[in-house]
């Protein structure tokens, strides 16, 4: 409950602790105390007391060497200290201070106390914090600098500048510093780059305030980019709101983890906006410590309540097949349903679809030892920083002669570095980017891994690599690297029309009809096609290639 501030207690033995009071108030008391100021009795008779045999008493004259501060209890005929009184709680290891705080101080007799006091480095911590409570120019808001018209009016271009670069980079989906987010330099970066361009054309006053500011206030700093970011998500986040109103949404929700291999939620509403159309717009992104049912619930609450949604709005789920996410029982689906009894789970499409071909091709004995070799293949190569960098360098060495011969046009977005990816059962297309990007740089992956066969340091991974690479040169890895990217191209092709917003059901089935047929095709008259295809690529690199009239 708030205090009224006409009602505060005017001795000082009758105060209670700061800590008290509310935390949201505590800065308002003490304001008002020291608008107040000490409480300082001029027209009383100090009352005496024995001290070494003699009669002592509060000096009257104290008051004037120590107006700011010194104040006298009535009640307990003992000075106290009113700054430290008001700032105690929020100075650690006062020391003596307390003295003038709690009890108060009585010895008439030692006029030294008062002058140890005031000398000590609590006090004066305490008295400059009244201080600044004060004066508000020195306050949160304006506490960057000494301000005047100028300096602030210098400050607003600076964060005006800083504010544009922020919005181009979010609009336009780039990094701040460096093309990977990792350069802290100050001289390289997007966002100095752009910063650096808008005080090029800028007039001559701003251009001068910008490249003459001194560095604690040109805003490159990346706390402050974030804090800008966060301020624009906000205001997004609110215009969402507006659009949604009170009305139902359904939510969509899915994990990974980041580069610090944390785990993050994203969560997705899709509702109808003012105008009648079917809108999704993701609202937050949230770090989670586990990633339980109860633990994913209780976030997505989290999430909802900070822009005033309510759990019973939910009309819909759509989550992917984990058994976290889908459970009957325990999962995330189940716990919201408890609750929501009209939030209807849809298990994703695409996830469907790749779970399913994954099973299916994984069944087949062949097929399944295939994806065990190109997972030992990922975990050799993927799992050194020397041996991704050789890659790397090795297909760059090859394009480049393919270039110098003709081999390979040369252009805006062609010949881009490709590396290596791990495939994932639950994420749409990573089998077959991953597969087809081992198609692509096949020669780089074999040099690097003989060179690896070479290496005498490592005679495990040495021992691997050789029977890695004798599985790569087999005709059996070649066919099925072929005939499952054929496969999985179709497939391919249906995962990216499923994640199309603009699609519906009609559309979508016309689609799996069209997918099951072209498999068919394969099927019936696919063979001669691959057959030639591999055969080509063996030759290229290599491999003995099956006499197929042999037994």
């Amino acid at each position: 409950m708030r205090v009224d501030l006409s009602s505060l207690p005017i001795d000082p033995a009758e105060r209670p602790s700061m800590e008290y009071y509310h935390v949201n108030q505590r800065d308002e008391i003490r304001r008002a105390y020291l608008q107040k100021g000490p409480f300082q009795p001029q027209n009383y008779k100090f009352p005496q007391s024995a001290f070494g045999g003699k009669q002592r008493r509060f000096n009257i004259s104290w008051f004037d060497d120590n107006k700011y501060w010194l104040e006298y209890s009535i009640k307990e005929n003992a000075a106290f200290c009113l700054c430290c009184y008001l700032f105690k709680s929020d100075i650690p290891n006062q020391g003596g201070s307390d003295h003038f705080v709690k009890c108060g101080f009585k010895a008439w007799n030692r006029k030294s106390g008062l002058d140890d006091h005031r000398a000590g480095n609590p006090h004066i911590i305490a008295v400059q914090k009244c201080q600044n409570l004060m004066n508000q120019r020195q306050s949160i808001t304006t506490a960057f600098e000494k301000q005047t018209t100028l300096q602030e009016k210098e400050y607003c271009i600076r964060l005006n500048a800083s504010i544009d670069c922020v919005r181009f980079l979010l609009r336009q989906g780039l990094a701040f510093r460096g093309h990977d987010e990792t350069d802290d330099s100050d001289n390289k970066g997007n966002f100095l780059e752009l910063l650096q361009w808008l005080a090029d054309r800028c007039d001559v006053v701003d251009r001068v305030v910008l490249k003459n500011a001194p560095k604690n206030t040109q805003l490159k700093c990346s706390d402050i980019q974030k804090d800008i970011v966060h301020a624009c998500s906000d205001a997004t986040i609110n215009v969402i709101m507006e659009d949604l109103g009170k009305d139902f949404f359904a939510i969509f929700v899915d994990e990974s983890r980041d580069i610090s291999c944390k785990e993050q939620l994203a969560l997705v509403l899709r509702f109808v906006n003012k105008k009648g159309e079917v809108v999704e717009r993701f609202i937050g992104l949230r770090h989670v410590s586990d990633t339980s049912a109860l633990t994913l619930k209780a976030t997505i609450y989290d999430m909802l309540s900070k822009w005033n949604l309510s759990n019973t709005s939910i009309r819909g789920q759509g989550y992917d097949g984990a058994s976290n996410m889908s459970g009957a029982f325990n999962g995330l689906k189940t716990l919201i349903m408890n609750e929501a009894k009209f939030a209807y789970f849809i298990h994703c499409f695409a996830h469907q679809l790749q779970l399913a071909l994954v099973f299916v091709a994984k069944n087949h004995t062949k097929v399944n030892d295939f994806f065990d070799a190109v997972s030992r293949l990922l975990n050799i190569i993927g799992s050194s920083y020397k041996r991704r960098d050789n890659l790397r360098i090795k297909q760059a060495n090859k394009v480049m002669e393919a270039l110098v011969k003709g081999e390979l046009e040369s252009g805006t977005g062609l010949n881009q570095e490709v590396g290596i990816k791990r495939p994932s059962d639950t994420r749409w297309g990573s089998h077959f980017s991953s597969l087809l990007n081992i198609k692509n740089i096949y020669s780089s992956i074999c040099e690097v891994l003989e060179d690896l066969g070479r290496d005498n340091s490592d005679r495990d991974r040495k021992a691997e690599a050789i029977r890695i690479l004798r599985l790569l040169k087999s005709f059996d890895f070649v066919f099925c690297l072929h005939l499952m990217v054929d496969i999985l191209g179709v497939t391919n092709h249906l995962n990216t029309t499923l994640q199309r917003k603009d699609q519906d059901i009609v559309n979508v089935m016309n689609q799996v009809s069209s997918s099951k047929r072209a498999i068919q095709e394969i099927r019936d008259v696919g063979w001669e096609p691959l057959l030639g295809n591999v055969t080509l690529f063996c030759d290229k690199h290599d491999v003995r290639i099956v006499d197929m009239e042999d037994e």
